[in-house]
């Protein structure tokens, strides 16, 4: 067997194999409802053989949206479509997991074919962005506001609201999003944190939002759930977060109960990043080497030879894809097939096998 194509068991979760669909935002809901786009566009990456399936950002409030169109799970009426696409997931052989985000200071944007620019907050569609510090992403757009004592404990709120509903909704996989220059990637960066209380300064300061919320997610799901940390292992730019850091905080997080750490890197400014096939497999690779906790990895992986390798040489545990799920979502069929591995197919599509 493949090492790409052996099972995958955490907790009382298996997945059939070591691919994972990753978060892409697809900016196609109404006030956070997910539609019959999201029920096609996730259920075919079930049917195309992936074994864990995770939903695009999903914001844990109105204002953690990085657009209007953002999928949202604040409330409950959100629970009903998310249900039937967990469910279809499931049938075919896939795990469902959610994304809970909050965009912080890069919310409140128009879509990307409407030009991603900042909506103001004062206008009809807009509203107020929220950071551990006034600092806007970028010197034309405004200034978010920064959160107070009162803000925060409604983000852990929001949060441990929202792992409630994801558990309702029949996901099986949580993975917290902190990274890409969203909200909790601000608190422990310090390019974007520059707070002088608990919350603010140290290392250990920095990385308090994300333990509390960790522990408030906690206490809505299921111990025998996986859950998992999305991290920017880098930020790029000399002064911010490094791959040091990373190591650092996986460490406290495998303490804190996370079972896997998803490392991305970036986001948090404007910052050259070295692009290259497999380009931050390395990050993967060092955090589970160094703090001995489980890890995705991301960037480039785009070659079924490519992702076994990641796998068969430890660099990681699953290995997530984005832009080549977007272009074939049937990747995981057609990559069984160049390493000779023998997989299911779905009933209706047997006939079509290589």
């Amino acid at each position: 067997m493949s090492e790409l194509f052996s099972p995958l068991k955490i907790k009382n979760i298996e997945f059939r194999n070591r691919i994972a669909v990753s978060p892409m935002c697809e900016y196609s809901s109404v006030d956070g409802f997910a539609s019959d786009w999201h029920l096609v566009h996730l259920g075919s990456r079930a049917v195309g053989g992936a074994g864990l399936v995770i939903t695009e950002a999903t914001a844990v409030s109105p204002e953690g949206r990085i657009s209007p169109g953002d999928l949202g799970i604040w409330k409950d009426d959100h629970i009903e479509k998310l249900k039937q696409i967990t469910d279809f997931i499931h049938e075919h052989g896939a795990v469902a997991g959610v994304q809970l985000a909050h965009a912080g200071r890069k919310a409140s944007h128009e879509v990307p074919w409407k030009g991603n620019k900042q909506i103001p907050s004062n206008s009809e569609n807009g509203w107020k962005a929220l950071a551990p510090s006034p600092v806007p992403f970028s010197e034309t757009e405004e200034a978010p506001l920064e959160l107070d004592k009162a803000g925060i404990e409604k983000i852990k709120a929001d949060f441990k609201a929202a792992a409630a509903r994801a558990f309702k909704a029949g996901f099986k996989v949580i993975e917290i999003h902190a990274a890409h220059g969203y909200l909790i990637h601000e608190f422990y960066s310090p390019l974007s944190n520059h707070r002088t209380d608990e919350y603010g300064g140290s290392f250990e300061n920095r990385i308090r939002l994300l333990l509390e919320v960790i522990a408030a997610v906690k206490e809505s799901w299921p111990a025998e759930n996986p859950l998992f940390v999305r991290i920017s292992s880098i930020d790029w730019t000399e002064g911010g977060w490094t791959a040091d850091d990373s190591v650092n905080l996986a460490k406290k997080l495998k303490e804190a109960g996370v079972d896997l750490i998803d490392c991305s890197s970036g986001g948090n400014i404007l910052a050259k990043i070295p692009l290259k096939p497999g380009y931050q497999v390395e990050f993967a690779e060092r955090v589970r080497k160094e703090s001995g906790i489980m890890t995705g990895a991301v960037g480039l992986i785009t070659e079924a030879e490519q992702a076994n390798e990641i796998i068969k040489s430890e660099q990681a545990d699953i290995v997530l894809l984005a832009r080549e799920l977007l272009r074939d979502p049937y990747f995981p069929l057609r990559a069984a097939h160049q390493l000779g591995q023998e997989i299911k197919w779905p009933v209706q599509y047997e006939r079509a096998k290589w």
